[in-house]
């Protein structure tokens, strides 16, 4: 009998201190997370008075408008009806805001977990019509420093932001994502994606109340994009679509698994393309609903967007800490891309050595380049083993980012602010316009 007490004694002690080990505390200086409520979220989203660009990330043309925007914080209207002299008309506030699209004149914006529709067709009445809650993964922003992060409770709500303390918590605790690929201000500032509005093209109201085309226009960087009735959204390896058929109520039709370590997404024609940190990953469209992967097109592991045109893709690789197996320095380029008719075979023509490439912009054989701040260069890609000796232009001592050429005008965005350039006269392009970022 004592023998069985003893076992049963040593049993339970046992079992107490397993069941007490998980009650064990630490306390430590950490990156303390500061909430929005989900409640102030989806209330938060609402027009101001215009302001400064302070941190521009993303950018995006429709109708005589300019979309820049503000990381996390939400977006710029500016009208650029005037190149030569841009005016800034509003800002509406979109906490989490890191992308959008504009179909007619509804603007399509991502909020942390959710994503919003935004009437836009009076500039000066702009305001939320539609919201597809927690749609998106919850992730938190980079703390930028080397503490650790403190244990997230979601639901708080979201994180916006961090604060230095001391905190006392259980040792074992879940860390979440944070947005080394979706937040351009993180580490060496490299996210993105493209579309462009070949397909699904119709006339209709627009931002402001105008005429023009269904889609507007996306940067490079972008990784939002429309086609026919859908936008699609991805991230570093899902994609996420939506049906726009009525543009003012979109819903979620689910998401589907793309790939690993995706940056870029360009719709041309009606496939669609993905550059990710090894490569350019095709799919086709003809079910939007699913798209079908089609081939794939491997390089050096580095950062890059890729735009396609006339058969051929543009890819700039672009060292940095944000590409595993690239943080060296050594690799930057840009690589010109033979397509097959199907797109099954695909094949480098050409390596064309860079200083820091970010996002490109084509427009027939022009192609517009940012360098980082070996800043905009200009060449003309009509001879594909030739690009190096055919620089028509080059626009040093600024930090590029993204660009936009449109009907002879060419809209860039950088650290240092919104430029707009006139390239009707190829021998003498020049800047026309510009916003400064606020020092």
């Amino acid at each position: 009998m004592k023998t069985n007490f003893r076992i049963f004694t040593l049993v339970l002690l046992t079992a107490v201190m397993v069941s007490c080990r998980d009650q064990f505390t630490e306390v430590f200086t950490a990156n303390s997370p500061i909430y929005m409520s989900y409640d102030e979220l989806r209330a938060a989203v609402k027009p101001a008075a215009p302001r400064d660009l302070e941190n521009p990330g993303k950018i995006y043309f429709k109708d005589d408008y300019i979309f820049v925007v503000e990381e996390m914080k939400g977006f710029h209207l500016i009208d650029v009806s005037n190149p030569a002299s841009p005016q800034k008309k509003a800002f509406v506030q979109i906490p989490g805001c890191v992308d959008i699209a504009v179909k007619e004149n509804i603007l399509y914006a991502d909020s942390y977990v959710d994503m919003v529709a935004i009437d836009v067709s009076d500039i000066n009445n702009m305001k939320e019509i539609k919201r597809v809650k927690d749609v998106f993964p919850y992730t938190v922003p980079p703390a930028g420093n080397e503490y650790r992060l403190a244990e997230v409770d979601k639901e708080k709500g979201v994180v916006i932001d961090w604060e230095v303390k001391k905190v006392r918590q259980e040792m074992e605790y879940q860390y979440y994502p944070v947005y080394p690929i979706f937040y351009r201000g993180y580490a060496e500032k490299l996210d993105g994606a493209y579309y462009t509005a070949s397909a699904g093209i119709s006339n209709s109201s627009g931002v402001g109340g105008s005429s023009g085309t269904s889609f507007g226009v996306g940067g490079s960087m972008a990784r939002f994009g429309l086609y026919k009735e859908y936008l699609y959204t991805v991230d570093n390896r899902n994609l996420y679509m939506f049906d726009v058929k009525v543009p003012s109520a979109p819903s979620s039709i689910g998401k589907q698994n793309v790939g690993w370590q995706v940056e870029t997404m360009f719709i041309y024609g009606d496939y669609m393309f993905f550059g990710t940190t090894t490569g350019m990953l095709i799919y086709d469209l003809k079910i939007p609903t699913y798209p079908e992967y089609i081939a794939q097109f491997w390089h050096a592991t580095s950062c890059d967007p890729v735009v396609i045109s006339d058969g051929y893709a543009y890819i700039t690789l672009r060292s940095g800490r944000t590409c595993t197996g690239n943080a060296s320095g050594t690799l930057n380029r840009l690589d010109v891309v033979k397509l097959s008719a199907d797109y099954k075979n695909n094949n480098l023509v050409m390596s064309y050595p860079m200083h820091e490439p970010a996002g490109l912009g084509i427009d027939g054989d022009i192609l517009f380049l940012c360098d980082g701040d070996a800043g905009l260069k200009v060449f003309n890609v009509s001879d594909k083993r030739k690009i190096d000796v055919n620089q028509i232009a080059t626009f040093p001592g600024i930090q590029t980012y993204d660009v936009i050429p449109v009907n002879n005008y060419l809209f860039m965005v950088g650290d240092d602010g919104f430029y707009l350039y006139d390239y009707s006269n190829l021998q003498n392009i020049k800047q026309i316009g510009l916003i400064p970022v606020k020092k």
